[in-house]
């Protein structure tokens, strides 16, 4: 290229090339929420929480509070499926829970009589008679780690000096967060059962709500269409109303695409001459088994 060539060159073109790299969009990074990105905790890393799970009142936030216990104290509400730590001065840090079937047994007063990192777990002997597809496999107890239905961090409440098999822990299950759990007893995102840990010393007070000093504090709660609890108002019943009617009609198209494709599936078979018997089905994909948490459990 001549002398003459190359400084157009350079006037005209480089100009652009330059524009195109400074517009290049790079690739955009994940949204994190502030108090829960990503931990590398030991050994361990436990990952961010999704945004989608952190919904307007399903996160850890800093809230008036009405009560009367004592700053320092855990108020457990299963109703409306929140964790006070009570604060100084009529305020207190809310956290959203998952509430499972042992979480329901305890009612009133108790304290935290030892608390654990990484907990181990290890199902009761009942458990392991009556569901032994279950917990069988877990009979000899389950290290403390990711896989762990305990989570990052455990609160093991005693009364009178005897463990009550009420637990606060944590879970990788982020999608659990705010709703009925099947098994388990206070469950909370790994980062706040961290966070919650780090707030309170052993022989912290812990009061659980009845359902009539729920209503009193919370108000009447009500499931949305999600399960997801709410408060019970003209607003959220209309809402709840709405998106049932739009969560039947997605169930009724999926079952319409669903015998679609059965149907597609029989004929294919019958044109090939295979009796219905030996059809072959589609692959499905396998799903895990919940484990519970209402088992003993030990420092690990």
């Amino acid at each position: 290229m001549s002398p003459k060539l190359a400084r157009i060159f350079a006037i005209l073109v480089l100009p652009l090339l330059a524009a195109c790299a400074s517009t290049a969009q790079a690739p955009k990074a994940p949204e994190i929420v502030p108090g829960y990105e990503g931990i590398q905790d030991g050994e361990f890393f436990i990952q961010p929480v999704a945004p989608k799970y952190l919904t307007e009142g399903n996160r850890k936030t800093e809230v008036a509070y009405a009560g009367t216990e004592a700053p320092g104290t855990i108020v457990v509400d299963i109703f409306a499926r929140k964790l006070y730590l009570v604060g100084e001065g009529g305020t207190a840090l809310r956290y959203p829970i998952a509430v499972g079937r042992e979480g329901l047994a305890f009612k009133g007063t108790g304290v935290i009589g030892r608390r654990a990192k990484w907990p181990s777990w290890t199902p009761t002997a009942n458990m392991v008679r009556t569901r032994p597809d279950l917990y069988a496999a877990y009979a000899g107890g389950l290290p403390g780690g990711l896989e762990n239905p305990l989570g990052a961090r455990a609160l093991y409440l005693y009364r009178g000096g005897r463990d009550t098999m009420f637990r606060i822990h944590g879970t990788s299950d982020a999608a659990s967060i705010g709703y009925a759990t099947s098994a388990g007893c206070i469950r909370l995102f790994n980062q706040d059962a961290i966070d919650l840990y780090n707030r309170v010393p052993d022989g912290t007070l812990v009061k659980v709500r009845t359902e009539a000093e729920s209503i009193a504090m919370e108000g009447r709660q009500m499931k949305d269409a999600f399960g997801r609890m709410v408060p019970e108002t003209p607003e959220n019943i209309a809402k709840k109303a709405r998106d049932e009617a739009l969560i039947a009609k997605k169930d009724a198209k999926d079952r319409a695409a669903t015998e679609v494709a059965e149907k597609k599936r029989l004929a294919a078979c019958a044109r090939r001459g295979i009796e219905v018997e030996d059809c072959p089905h589609p692959q499905l994909t396998e799903t895990s088994v919940t484990v519970g948490t209402a088992g003993r459990t030990t420092n690990g």
